[in-house]
């Protein structure tokens, strides 16, 4: 017994320079979010278009304007009248200088200097308002017909819509981007934090001296088990099936495709492969121990239902051995009501390596648990959760959760991708409060 486990410890000393090196060569941070400093010295693409914007509200009123002026008069005779003889209670020409010094003072602040604040907004629009108010208030601009009316009402409302996008598009899009750089500087610093396929350090519930990575005829033997039936040396192989299948997912981060982001920052991504077609991966870094995750996540699967809304029901059918189990799954509707309730039988496999917890499972079937009528019975291929602990900080983790399923039913795929997205960072908002209360509690 203690000549396997030092074989073994002498296996896994051996391995280390391997998967520093393959850490050493992965990307730790998702490219879609990385700017390069070349782009970041250039304006945003929200920021362009509402200089866009300020230049069309100048165009737009010098045009009401110029319209104005062309009546029976002509155009140079009112331009003399309302320029070189202006009066306040009567001119339009105020008006267009309005437009002129919002349009000045907006691209000055916000395309010369790229200023990053709402003061100069601010001004802008307080500056406008009081005045047009002023002016409908003392002018005689309502006797003029029409015009009178619009070139005010245009004006102000143009001056409101510019404060409008730039204080909730522009700056909160680019707070956001700023967020996501410092974020990809922080991880670069750092070093990567992506997955890579490290060796286990053996069974998970078992004890130290116990051997890792032989048959499963030599393992019922070394340990005293009772022998496996060939129904449950099946679940085995799936089992650890679908975890080699989650190693090559999770180690092809380079080839996933941005999907989406959620507020708290978790990116959801996807990678098309031959046999499994569109597989979705959520990554998402949270401020607790990877065992936190470990306990509420993978170890208890049974008591999600207690706090993750997405999850009607959990179930353990059979415990094939310390890493081995079967599970029966109620996922909830989604897409509105759309996607109804759909159940699930899954085999899991959990294991322990040097840095990280994983749970891996896929669709199999078991006597005690049918289809039925009820739900609709769907089949998860390869996936499952990997809480991956954070070298520096044992504070922090990342959590992958690869998720391969087929929903079955007659839905279009487009809205399948919708509702599959949406219920990951739906989970993600169910986990985080769930790990704030065992936080509290602890």
């Amino acid at each position: 017994m203690s000549k396997l486990w030092s074989l073994q410890n002498s296996d896994l000393e051996q391995s280390l320079p391997a998967i520093a090196s393959s850490l050493s060569h992965s990307q730790g941070f998702s490219p879609h979010y990385y700017i390069s400093p070349e782009r970041r010295r250039l304006i945003s693409d929200v920021r362009r278009t509402f200089c866009l914007f300020v230049t069309f509200d100048l165009l737009f009123i010098s045009l009401l304007w110029i319209i104005e002026l062309n009546s029976a008069n002509g155009i140079q005779a009112n331009l003399k009248e309302e320029i070189i003889h202006y009066k306040f209670k009567s001119s339009f020409f105020d008006i267009f200088l309005l437009a002129f010094f919002r349009f000045s003072l907006l691209l000055l602040g916000y395309a010369a200097l790229r200023l990053h604040h709402w003061w100069v907004i601010a001004i802008t629009t307080l500056v406008s308002s009081a005045f047009l108010i002023v002016k409908v208030i003392l002018s005689e601009l309502l006797n003029k017909g029409a015009f009178g009316y619009l070139l005010p009402i245009v004006s102000f409302v143009l001056a409101w819509l510019e404060t409008w996008f730039l204080d909730f598009k522009v700056l909160p899009q680019e707070a956001e981007e700023e967020q996501w750089y410092l974020a990809a500087q922080a991880a670069v610093a750092r070093g990567p934090l992506l997955y890579s396929g490290a060796i286990s350090d053996g069974q998970f519930y078992s004890p130290p001296e116990s051997a890792a990575g032989g048959s499963d005829d030599s393992d019922d033997e070394l340990l005293g088990k009772r022998p496996l039936t060939d129904q449950e040396r099946e679940y085995v192989q799936q089992g650890k099936a679908a975890m080699e299948m989650m190693d090559q997912i999770l180690a092809q981060e380079e080839n996933w495709i941005f999907e989406r982001c959620s507020e708290f920052g978790d990116t959801v991504h996807s990678i098309e492969t031959p046999h499994h077609g569109k597989i979705f991966i959520l990554k998402a870094v949270l401020q607790c121990s990877a065992e936190i995750i470990y306990q509420e996540l993978i170890l208890q699967p049974e008591k999600m239902v207690l706090w993750n809304k997405t999850l009607l029901a959990c179930q353990i059918l059979q415990r094939v051995d310390d890493n081995t189990s079967v599970s029966y799954d109620v996922a909830a509707g989604a897409a509105g009501g759309v996607v109804s309730p759909r159940d699930f039988v899954n085999v899991r496999r959990i294991e322990r390596r040097r840095d990280r917890y994983i749970s891996s499972g896929m669709a199999t079937v078991h006597s005690s648990r049918p289809a039925t009528c009820r739900y609709v019975r769907a089949e998860n291929g390869p996936g499952g959760f990997v809480a991956l602990k954070c070298a520096t900080n044992p504070n922090l983790c990342t959590l992958f959760w690869v998720l391969n399923t087929d929903l079955k039913g007659r839905l279009p795929r487009y809205l399948v991708n919708q509702s599959l997205g949406a219920t990951m960072t739906e989970f993600m908002f169910h986990l985080r409060k769930r790990v704030m209360e065992v936080a509290a509690r602890s």
